[in-house]
């Protein structure tokens, strides 16, 4: 699938301003809760965002966000829809090292997600989850030979893509339900008018920093 069938063309525009982390990351972060919760609108996700600390969206990126977020959730909720689900990486036009690190950006990035949903798994997701950390500690520099080469990102690529086809027939709460954001007063302020009125945001609560970070394989 290429760049402009894909979405990557759009969204690298749409959040060529915001760089807190890669659009695959946020991609995978979007996919983790949407196999989880109901897709909320464009305010759902600014106060989301908002607690896990990251900088306010521009206004066309958080629409993408929005729009792909309930296309994913039509797309996840259908068993043989979900089987077309695919991460937002880069095509193979792409340098391996790229697609590879963009790879292990989507995977951190649906931990994350998955994990502020609180949900309960079995045992055979908590496997899937632990295979799926793994390629999310993939370390890599960038003259270095991936081992097993396209081979082997392919391998890992369709693993990591059925991971939310795996995880979609669930039940699905709504994202004010969560505990990351459940205790906010209901007139707590958005984002947009946060920065309106010249607020800082709050420091990001060391539970849910893990975006980026290497655990150990």
């Amino acid at each position: 699938m290429n760049d402009n069938i894909s979405g990557w063309n759009d969204w690298s525009a749409a959040f060529s301003d915001w760089t807190d982390v890669s659009i695959s990351e946020l991609h995978g972060l979007m996919t983790g809760l949407m196999t989880a919760c109901h897709a909320p609108d464009e305010d759902g996700w600014a106060v989301l965002l908002n607690e896990l600390s990251f900088a306010p969206l521009p206004e066309p990126a958080l629409t993408l966000l929005t729009e792909e977020a309930e296309d994913t959730v039509f797309q996840l909720k259908d068993k043989d829809e979900a089987y077309a689900y695919n991460p937002l990486l880069p095509d193979d036009e792409h340098d391996l090292y790229e697609r590879v690190m963009a790879l292990k950006g989507w995977a951190n990035g649906f931990m994350t997600g998955f994990g502020v949903s609180d949900c309960n798994i079995t045992a055979e997701e908590n496997e899937m989850l632990s295979d799926l950390a793994k390629i999310g500690a993939i370390r890599l520099e960038e003259d270095e030979d991936f081992e097993g080469g396209e081979e082997a990102f392919l391998y890992l690529y369709e693993f990591a893509r059925m991971v939310p086809v795996s995880f979609a027939t669930r039940k699905r709460k709504a994202l004010k339900s969560l505990s990351l954001i459940a205790g906010l007063p209901i007139d707590a302020k958005t984002v947009k008018e946060q920065q309106a009125e010249g607020i800082t945001q709050k420091p990001m609560p060391p539970v849910v920093d893990v975006m980026n970070q290497n655990t150990p394989s």
